[in-house]
């Protein structure tokens, strides 16, 4: 059995053999740009979620450091509160011990003046 190709034949053959190459190879291309488009829109899709996940873990946050930050300003606040109301409260040891000396020492004197007193009032009587 023998085949016989002439030129024309042969020319059409190859014609329908990159006609149906290039219409695979179009149909593959269509594909892997309709995949593309589709892997493209879920990347949107996660960079959006990504992005509304930080901005509300970055709101979270920014809440929570102005509660703290007004925390330790009400901290600072009664510390400096206490801090002034210290000295009326508290009365140092020096402090108390001089305050003790000097009324001490105004008994002393009135002891000695009713002493004096009380010694005149003897030699008149």
């Amino acid at each position: 059995m023998t085949v016989q190709l002439e030129l024309w034949h042969l020319i059409t053959l190859l014609v329908f053999f990159f006609g149906a190459v290039g219409g695979f190879g179009k149909v593959l291309l269509d594909q892997v740009e309709k995949r593309q488009v589709e892997r493209a829109k879920a990347q949107d899709k996660a960079s959006e979620e990504g992005h509304k996940v930080l901005r509300e873990a970055l709101e979270k946050h920014v809440a929570e450091e102005r509660q703290t930050s007004q925390a330790v300003q009400t901290l600072e606040r009664d510390f400096l509160n206490w801090k002034a109301e210290l000295p009326v409260h508290y009365v140092r040891r020096e402090d108390y011990v001089r305050g003790q000396s000097v009324i001490e020492a105004k008994l002393d004197a009135l002891y000695s003046k009713l002493e004096l007193v009380q010694l005149k009032g003897a030699q008149y009587a």
